[in-house]
């Protein structure tokens, strides 16, 4: 397919970039390089054609002549999200609603949407597709407003589908260490203490980032009444682990890591989800990486790197320190425009 992929520079566009790629579509990249700098795990080989834009700023001209778009772009996890609720707002929501718009206007038959499991937020039951949704955070909130957008543009000729990720993991060329699994395998690896912000009970599900780029890939390529306006949760059977799990995981990879608690901070994000639709309804499709290679893979990754203490505090592998970043040293403006993108 003649491919766009949006937001193709962060932590799962590289990865799925390089994936397309190799399978052989003609992908084309749309990214506004918030996060160019971060390298680490290796570049993209054989770069697409890039649209250097904000997403808030593309025509339907550069949608055209597409025959599918994945849409990555968007304010990457909570704490950014959380930072300026409304411009999150005017981003992940109104910007993602604009990219669907376009898309459809321009033609584009598939469109496959990156949301998330974050949208279940807090609940004692395993929450499937059909369950309720009660999202914390402006992030999730502003996922099922898209979800349901673009849900209602679906017809014969526009054929979105959704998958709700699990919390991702992994290595990639731009690497974060905000996410769960990352942050405590690095902070193993460079101070020998994985040092927990909870009491560590909360329930979450996670999945490797190579197994959200099948996902996608797949439901690109699958028959259209298997994936039209659907909804798939992104993980496997063994996706589902407390944060204090993930520690001892860690620490078994790590041998001699003391594993520290905070005990007066439950987090309200506690959820489990049940994964049995699309490792049984896509035919062809299974979650095939199991967390505690994928960790061991990590921490190897990180060790053939040379990580130090230093790079794995670089604001370059934080989504909102990053952001900040780019603030203080006057290259985005109050709207989180690049200046020599601004319009």
């Amino acid at each position: 397919m003649k491919l766009l992929i949006t937001g193709f520079e962060g932590y799962i566009g590289t990865r799925l970039t390089r994936s397309a790629i190799k399978v052989g579509h003609d992908v084309t990249g749309l990214d506004v390089g918030f996060y160019r700098d971060g390298n680490l795990g290796g570049g993209i080989e054989n770069p697409p054609t890039i649209i250097h834009k904000d997403i808030r700023s593309i025509s339907a001209e550069d949608l055209s002549g597409f025959d599918a778009v994945i849409h990555l772009s968007e304010l990457s996890n909570d704490p950014l999200g959380e930072n300026n609720p409304a411009l999150t707002y005017e981003i992940n929501n109104k910007g993602t609603e604009r990219v669907a718009e376009l898309a459809k206007k321009a033609g584009v038959k598939r469109f496959v949407y990156s949301s998330s499991c974050s949208v279940y937020g807090a609940s004692d039951e395993i929450a499937d597709e059909n369950s309720p949704t009660n999202p914390l955070t402006v992030y999730a909130k502003c996922k099922i407003l898209n979800e349901e957008y673009i849900s209602k543009l679906a017809d014969d000729k526009f054929s979105p589908v959704f998958l709700r990720n699990a919390t991702a993991y992994g290595l990639s060329a731009r690497m974060r260490f905000d996410l769960v699994i990352n942050y405590l395998a690095g902070s193993a690896l460079v101070t020998g203490e994985i040092k927990m912000t909870s009491d560590g009970n909360a329930w979450r599900p996670f999945v490797h980032v190579d197994d959200i780029c099948r996902a996608m890939l797949h439901v690109l390529e699958a028959p259209k009444e298997q994936v039209h306006n659907k909804i798939f949760n992104v993980g496997g059977e063994g996706s589902n682990y407390t944060i204090k799990e993930i520690s001892e995981i860690i620490s078994e990879a790590l041998p001699g890591c003391k594993i520290t608690l905070d005990d007066t901070n439950p987090d309200k994000r506690n959820y489990r989800v049940d994964f049995g639709k699309i490792n049984t309804q896509l035919p062809g499709f299974k979650i095939n990486r199991d967390i505690k290679e994928g960790i061991k893979e990590l921490i190897s990754a990180f060790k053939a790197a040379g990580m130090k203490k230093k790079d794995f505090e670089s604001p370059e592998y934080y989504r909102l320190a990053k952001i900040k970043f780019l603030a203080d040293a006057g290259k985005i403006d109050n709207k989180f425009y690049f200046k020599e993108y601004a319009v």
